[in-house]
């Protein structure tokens, strides 16, 4: 039977719940930030697509959705070609398409799920292979296709966080420590040579705009007009201080006056801290580290690595994705264009967080015998 397997009294509604809590934060604060109802009415509408998306997927067996992971693969590619043939621009970027009856989709935020997917398959299928430099160059490659199709929208911190999840799901499926150290051993003096080259404007696979932004975050003082939005945000958060000003609050407020832009998907951040304060700002990541512990927990618990994997892709996905935004609004980082999980406004990103979340929840399900 379809739920033979499945252990109901171990479902994770804990998990749910704390989803739906960063959802209801982030509706309060798009609907501050944008004081538009109709953005307001599609976030709860893809609140509530996404949460009976999530529940549906969390009563089918992975497995069946591991089974079709060449397919899945596939879809990522042709989705991500589309884009580039078919795609609408948006501020110098072809990130979108215009789907009839749909509306605005951005495949990016679903190839992030449908990687973590196939990458599952992968390793678990070539579980005793995986230090294998064949497995490892054919990985690689296989990844690089997807990264150079996101690059060229282009979407260089998208193409970031798949390498990422890559990288995390690879370690979980039982890198060894030779090839770590390897590639540290590559990475540390290669990103110093990145850097010097940078400065002398040699860099020729980076746009200008993308260039400044690290440049900017480098040498803050002579690249301060690129850090303009960054520092905006920092004075906005530290504005809030302890409680915050108040949801809504719209005097001397950096939703005015054009001192942000995109407040609610990018700068989500910079707005609770100026509104709900320092509480606001320990909540939202105390609520997104739960979460990533939750799948961190079930990996530990699934009955198999392909479970595994998808656990720990949606585990790194959150938190590499959660703290880069934070980062970014607290000019900890580069600027970067990620949104908030579950926070930030646009209903492609809520809905490719809620089918992870569905897989991780039906991985949950079949979790190993234990005496956990």
């Amino acid at each position: 039977m379809m739920f033979s397997d499945y252990q109901f009294k171990h479902y994770n509604y804990r998990l749910i719940l704390y989803v739906l809590a960063l959802n209801g934060l982030g509706v309060l604060v798009i609907g501050s930030a944008t004081q538009d109802t109709a953005q307001v009415s599609k976030q709860i509408m893809g609140i509530g697509i996404g949460l009976i998306i999530a529940v549906a997927l969390s009563l089918l067996d992975y497995h069946r959705i591991t089974s079709m992971a060449v397919l899945v693969y596939l879809g990522c590619v042709a989705g991500l070609l589309a884009v580039l043939f078919f795609g609408e621009n948006v501020n110098n970027a072809t990130r979108w398409l215009k789907l009839p009856g749909i509306g605005q989709v951005q495949p990016s935020e679903f190839v992030k799920i449908g990687l973590i997917v196939f990458f599952s398959w992968f390793f678990s299928k070539n579980q005793e292979k995986v230090n294998y430099i064949t497995t490892l160059l054919l990985a690689s490659a296989l990844l690089l296709v997807v990264f150079g199709l996101i690059y060229e929208e282009p979407d260089l911190s998208t193409g970031l966080v798949i390498i990422f999840v890559f990288t995390c799901m690879l370690f979980a499926a039982g890198l060894s420590y030779r090839w770590i150290l390897s590639g540290l051993a590559v990475l540390v003096p290669g990103g110093t040579l990145f850097i010097y080259l940078l400065l002398q404007d040699k860099v020729p696979f980076l746009k200008g705009y993308q260039a400044r932004r690290i440049l900017a975050f480098i040498d803050r003082e002579k690249y301060a007009e690129a850090n303009l939005q960054q520092d905006n945000s920092i004075m906005a958060i530290g504005s809030g201080m302890l409680h915050g000003k108040g949801l809504n609050y719209t005097a001397n407020s950096v939703k005015n006056g054009n001192f942000l832009s995109e407040e609610q998907t990018d700068f989500i951040f910079a707005v609770i801290g100026e509104e709900l304060g320092f509480i606001g700002c320990t909540a939202v990541i105390i609520l997104i580290a739960i979460v990533v512990y939750e799948c961190l927990i079930m990996a530990g618990r699934a009955k198999d690595m392909a479970g595994r994997l998808i656990c720990v892709g949606m585990a790194a996905l959150l938190a590499f994705q959660s703290f880069s935004n934070i980062a970014v609004a607290t000019g900890v980082f580069p600027n970067t264009g990620l949104p908030l999980p579950f926070i930030s406004y646009g209903v492609s990103s809520l809905m490719s967080m809620y089918i992870g979340i569905g897989l991780t929840l039906n991985v949950g399900l079949q979790r190993k015998n234990s005496n956990y």
